[in-house]
Order: structure tokens, then sequence, then C-alpha cells
């Protein structure tokens, strides 16, 4: 009968079977874990940093960045403009980083993309260490692995959007909370109260997502008396209340004419951006929430939702690659550890992980949409199974019985699980048979073995079999190197599914990587007509929203006013505010396109400004766009 691995028969160290093999394994272990992991963090600085002068940056993150690097107004508020006319539709902490990067290194693709890297990279070594004081560095060294080879992860990590820092904090958070509930101490609790306060303040509410699994998994593991966790945990929960709200706070108690428009609100409120632009409005049919505006249609129809959302034939292939395993491991954990006391650290960690990874399942399922970048924050928790569970498995085939066939069959539904990912465009069907060779060979030299057999035969198989579960996803990750395969810039996907996005959107933006130092001669164009034709207006231009805004704001650091936001819809500037603009002497010229919605603002430009001939400031077509000179009619 096998022996089912226990509290004491792990040792002090999780999984990793140290006290297993003395003085001596520990010393083998200490040989080849550090150069091990230099080696995953190498790979992770290249993959993530392989043409970062040329990334995939977001047109509208990035031109809000670079207002952000040229002034503090815009800088702490998230100013879109460098005026800090409005705000982004989002809070603006994931930003900072970047802005500051762009302020030391002056305004380059690259330079806006670092932070993202290095974000990415410290998850990482984060992940790596967490999982080694919880179950050992066998699974620590899987779960970098597994996070490094994530295709969603690669790809997203050179582009600007905010989930790399969010994701990076979360796991900070759980490795604060694992850390209270294995020693009972107060200062890690609230630790974790702070990190995920932090990271709130880059994506809002999707932060608070794992603090219901963090409270459950504290108060049913620390040490303490159950009063004094519950009180612990309140104490926690308050920290991470007074910092999620520490900007918005700040923003609403700061006057309306001291700061920027709020924008994505009909109020110029920020708590209607946070808890109704993105959050309420995202769950339900009212798109106008908590005194939100209605948001484009594009970030309504981004599909993938329901049930099945994660192993579509979209997100399935950025994320799932160890879903199955990962599910294998929680309950696996969960029955050989039922009988362990309350506090056992290895079965808490499983609930951590297992909890993060269904809670965020759960809400992504039933929201009215997902990018399949989304999926991101996923990631870590996968991958923190999977090395868990492998060490948890190898335990069990180590301690012989019927159990020893259990790793070698996890290794063989993980490869089996790869099929079905790629079939739908077998986009790596090159690599299947190594895939297959390698699984068979690491599966034989398993299932031949056992307890008794050669360790180096044992290590070897099973350093097989590893292999042919990274080989399909690592395939998909390094594909998104390749522009053609890394999605559009407004969301990246990795293989075929970013091939797919790109040639769907018939969006410039997204067929044109956008360039944060390189402005297209069509922008340098109309730049140097604006420039030519102001006469001391504090307004380079007024744009009808974001999108003809954009460009302008990544090549010049000149005040643009958008006018409604990033949607178009937003109540800024009224007509009368805009008529006063202009007859101050504010603001001269306005660009309209037939891409957004019409507003009174619009409407007023269209009857008291002259349209002026494209051909004047070197357009050769209007195509969607028109410039108006309002000063004749002003």
């Amino acid at each position: 009968m096998a022996v089912i691995p226990t509290a004491r028969s792990t040792g002090s160290h999780g999984l990793g079977g140290e006290s297993h093999g003395g003085a001596d394994r520990s010393e083998a272990l200490a040989r080849w874990e550090r150069p091990a992991l230099a080696a995953v963090l190498g790979v992770a600085v290249v993959l993530y940093t392989w043409g970062i002068g040329h990334a995939a940056i977001h047109p509208y993150y990035s031109a809000a960045i670079r207002s952000m690097a040229t002034s503090w107004r815009a800088f702490f508020f998230g100013g879109l403009d460098t005026s800090g006319s409005i705000t982004l539709d989002k809070v603006p902490g994931a930003f900072w980083p970047d802005a500051v990067s762009v302020w030391i290194f002056g305004p380059h693709t690259w330079a806006v993309a670092l932070p993202h890297v290095i974000e990415s990279v410290l998850t990482v070594w984060l992940l790596h260490r967490i999982v080694r004081a919880w179950a050992g560095p066998f699974a620590a060294l899987i779960a970098a692995l597994t996070l490094t080879f994530t295709p969603v992860t690669v790809v997203l990590n050179r582009a600007t959007i905010p989930d790399t820092a969010l994701t990076l904090l979360l796991v900070a958070a759980a490795g604060a909370l694992q850390k209270a509930a294995r020693t009972g101490r107060l200062l890690p609790l609230i630790t974790c109260g702070v990190w995920v306060g932090l990271a709130f303040q880059t994506k809002m509410l999707q932060a608070w997502l794992v603090l219901p699994v963090f409270a459950v998994v504290y108060q049913l593991t620390a040490p303490n008396a159950p009063l004094q966790r519950a009180l612990r945990l309140l104490l926690s929960g308050a920290v991470t209340l007074a910092v999620s709200c520490s900007w918005v706070l700040i923003a609403w108690a700061t006057p309306a004419d001291s700061r920027p428009y709020v924008d994505a609100t009909s109020n110029n409120n920020p708590f209607s951006l946070v808890f109704g632009y993105n959050g309420l409005s995202r769950f339900g049919d009212d798109a106008t929430a908590f005194g939100a505006v209605p948001a484009t249609a594009a970030s309504r129809t981004t599909g993938n939702t329901g049930w099945g959302m994660l192993v579509n034939h979209t997100v399935g292939p950025q994320i799932a690659w160890f879903l199955p395993l990962a599910a294998l491991a929680v309950v696996t954990a969960l029955v050989w550890r039922a009988r362990e006391p309350r506090t056992d650290p290895l079965r808490a960690g499983f609930l951590l992980w297992g909890g993060w990874f269904a809670v965020h399942a759960v809400v992504f399922s039933v929201s009215n949409g997902n990018h399949p970048y989304y999926t991101a924050v996923l990631a870590p928790a996968i991958a923190a199974l999977t090395g868990g569970g492998l060490a948890l498995l190898r335990l069990a085939y180590e301690s012989g019985g019927r159990r020893r066939l259990w790793l070698p069959s996890a290794i063989v539904l993980t490869v089996a699980w790869a099929f079905v990912l790629d079939g739908p465009t077998w986009f790596a069907s090159r690599l299947l048979a190594f895939a297959v060779v390698f699984a068979v060979c690491g599966t034989i030299g398993l299932w031949s073995g056992g307890a008794r057999a050669s360790q180096g035969v044992a290590r070897g198989s099973l350093a097989v079999g590893i292999a042919a579960t990274l080989l399909l996803p690592a395939a998909w990750a390094v594909s998104s190197l390749d522009p053609g395969y890394a999605g559009p810039s407004t969301s990246p996907a990795a293989g075929p599914v970013g091939e797919f996005h790109l040639r769907a959107l018939h969006d410039p933006r997204a067929l044109r990587r956008a360039e944060l130092d390189r402005p297209s001669a069509r922008d340098t164009a109309l730049l140097d007509y604006l420039v030519a034709h102001r006469r001391g207006e504090k307004y380079l231009l007024a744009t009808q929203a974001a999108y003809p805004a954009e460009r302008l704001l990544r090549a010049s650091a000149q005040p643009v006013l958008v006018m409604g936001g990033f949607t178009g819809r937003t109540p800024f500037p009224s007509a009368p505010r805009l008529g006063d603009l202009i007859v101050g002497h504010q603001l001269r010229y306005v660009l309209l396109t037939r891409l957004r919605p019409t507003t009174p603002a619009t409407t007023w430009v269209k009857s008291h400004c002259e349209r002026v001939r494209s051909g004047a400031y070197g357009w050769r077509t209007r195509g969607n766009f028109g410039l108006y000179d309002c000063r004749a009619r002003g």
C-alpha cells in the first residue's frame, strides 16, 4: 500500500523531499537550485525583452504615459494630456512606473515597456521564492518554468497594460498571506493588506477578488485562536481598504477646478470611475451604473465569456495548458492530506492557489466579456499548482505502492490536453512528435521504475516528461516574439489567435504598431501645421474622443483637449465651456471624426467653426477626420 504524504514525511521545507536524503541530498539541491533559477530568469529576460524597441505599446495608455512624464498634475491624476484636462478611464497607479521610466530615459518605446518587463521578471522570481517556502525547490522551479512559458504572460509583458503590475502585487500579497498563515504573526497579514491595496491602484476592483480566498485560508489554517484570527482579518481588511481608496479619496477631495475631469463618468466623481464604469457596469445591462458613461462597442463585445471561456479556442491556448494538472493537484492534495492538522501549510497552499484560480474563473465567466490577456492573473496560480502538484506526485512516486503511477499518468494527461488545445489550429504540429516521444520516454521510464529504481533514471525520466509538457506552450509563447503572432496592441494574444485578431481588426491602431518616438509623416504634417498657426492658445487643438488624439500625444508633449474622453461620450467639455475656451483664445482648432458619437460639443463645432481643406495641412484625403478652425467664427 502507498504511503500517503504527511506533514511529518514532507519535512519542514514542503514537498521538496530534502528530509529523505539527508545532508548529501541537501547539498545536491544547493548545487543545482541557484543555477537552475538563474537559467529560468535568464530565459524570462530574453523572452520578455525581445524586440522591446518595437514593443506593442497600447496606443491610448502610452499617449497618457508620455503626458504623465511631462507634468506632475498629469502624473498624479493620470491626465491624458500634459495640461491634465481629463484623466484616463483607469486609475493611474499602474502607469506611474512607466511615466518615471520615460521621464528618466526619454520618450522611447522601449522606455515605456521596460517597467512591465521588470515587473514580469520579478513575478517569476517572487513566485519561485513563495512556492519554495511552501512546497520546496523542485516545485518552485517547475512553477517558475510554467509561468515563464505561459503564452499570455510572454505576449503581455511587452505591452503597456496594467495586468503585469496587478499580477506582481497580488503574488506578493499571496506570499505575505502564506507567511501570516504559517507563522501566526500579524505583520505579514498587514503587509498582505498593503500589497492588495497597491494592486487596487493598478486595476481597481479586480485586486479584491482574492480577498475572500485570503480570508478563508487564513481563518482556517492560521495557528492563532479563532477570535484573534477574526480580529486580525478585520484589521488587515481595514488596511486594505485604506490603501485601496487612497488615490480615489484624494481625487474626490480635490476641488474639481484643481484637477482633471474624471473620464468615463457623467458626474466627475472618481468613485463612479472605479465602482461604476470599471465595476458594476461590466456585470449587468446598465451601462450607466453608479454614474458611468456607456463604454465603446468594442469594449462590450470582446466575447470570451461563459463557463467554457477558459478552454475555448481563443483563451485556452493562452493560459490553460496546465489546467487539468492544476485541478488534479488541488483534488489530490485535499484528499491525501485530509487527515492532517488544521494548520497543515501544504494543504493551505493548495487552498490558496486553488481558490485564487476558482474565484477569477467564476468572475470572468459571468462578466460581459474578457480580452484574452485578462487571464494573465491566473498564470501564477496555475503555475504554483503545477509545481506543487508535481512535487506531491513525485513524493508519492518515491514512496512506492500504487500511487507511484499517478506521476507518469499526470504527465500523459497534460501532453494529451496540449493536443486538444493545439488541435483547432495545429500551430505547433511540428513539435507534437517531439512531445509524444518525450512523453513516451519519460512515462516508460517512470512506469518501469519505482521506489528502488535508480535515482538517476527516475530523475532523467521525470525531466524528459516535464519537457514534453512544456514544448507546446513554449512554442505558442515564443511565437509572440514575431509581431505577426502577438495580436493587436490593444488586445495582445499569442500564436494564431493573435494573428487572427490582428487581421480581423480593420483598425489602423491595431494594424500598425504604436511608436512613442516615431510619428508618422501624416501626424508630423498635421503637427507642423498646428504649431505654425498657433497664436498663443493654451491647447494645440481639441479632438473628438481619445482616438484621434493618441497619435499626436505620443508624438508631442503639447496640450490637447480630449473632448468626450476615451469613449467620446463623457460630457466634457460642455458646449458652453467649449465656446468660452474659443472666445477666450485658449483653443482654435478642433479635429472631429466620424468614428465616434456626436455630442453637443461636436455639434457646436460644426455649426460655429470652418472646416479646413485637408491639403492645407498635408493630408491628401480627409478620410474619417475633419479639422475645423474656430478662430474666424468663435
